[in-house]
């Protein structure tokens, strides 16, 4: 059965939320006063600048927190910016155009534009639209899946998700290096570079206080590399309390994945 797009849902003007996205009382968004929020300081900065000695930082990171953003990371900030924009672009354009490139609603696997990652039968929605995309090995690369508007669009992805494999791999020898392993060592334990990347987006909520755009999780995989927009959104948990992200736009989030954990 095809799942309603969120950004459909919120474009029609809805004054309640439908039950399917209503969370249990007991998951539901904790609320903040800005100042409070703000009091929390979000998630630390690492400095990847290579004139300095990032990894005594990076083990106790990765120790307390498994979740910090990155600056001086090599990654274009152009780039950055320019994924952002042909993700907004796409989710701005007409819904005929959008579902050329629908997922699979059978398959939780299934790369395109979709509202719901995983095949449950049952269970709460998250508030949300996505784009994934299929991005290493590059035999998984098949550009023609993913579309066409912007007219940048499919180089910009391609160009992020090579920048973004450069990155992954730094740190990963990183984190290896700061635990005294061969520098290699977390990278030959998790095998071949298998990469998506996902594009989310949140559509106006008309009972923010009941609904979560992403519900709590882990990620599977090595290491998560994650960019959002000045709203923000992104929280980590931290000592049983939920930390809002404040990240800049220079700056990459970098969030330990189940197998890195392991």
């Amino acid at each position: 059965m095809e799942v309603q797009r969120v950004q459909a849902l919120a474009d029609a003007g809805l004054s309640h939320l439908p039950s399917q996205y209503i969370q249990p009382p007991d998951l539901r968004p904790v609320a903040r006063k800005d100042a409070a929020a703000t009091e929390l300081g979000g998630i630390p900065i690492l400095d990847l600048d290579p004139s300095g000695n990032p990894l005594p930082e990076l083990r106790r990171l990765c120790s307390e927190w498994g979740a910090f953003q990155v600056v001086n990371h090599g990654v274009p900030i152009r780039l950055l910016s320019e994924m952002k924009e042909v993700g907004l672009r796409f989710f701005g354009s007409p819904m005929e155009a959008k579902l050329r490139y629908a997922c699979d609603t059978t398959s939780a696997a299934s790369e395109g534009y979709g509202s719901r990652m995983l095949s449950k039968k049952e269970g709460v929605l998250d508030w949300r639209d996505y784009f994934d995309h299929h991005t290493l090995p590059e035999t998984r690369r098949n550009t023609t899946r993913w579309p066409d508007f912007p007219d940048n669009y499919r180089d910009v992805v391609v160009e992020y998700s090579n920048n973004m494999k450069v990155l992954a791999q730094r740190l990963l020898k990183m984190i290896s290096e700061s635990l005294n392993l061969p520098p290699s060592y977390i990278e030959d334990a998790i095998g071949d570079v298998y990469q998506n990347i996902t594009v989310s987006y949140y559509s106006p909520c008309p009972q923010p206080e009941l609904a979560l755009g992403l519900q709590s999780h882990s990620d599977m995989g090595a290491i998560t590399l994650l960019i959002q927009d000045d709203v923000g959104g992104l929280e980590v948990l931290k000592d049983w309390e939920w930390i809002p992200t404040k990240s800049s736009s220079d700056a990459i989030i970098v969030i330990l994945a189940d197998q890195t954990e392991v």
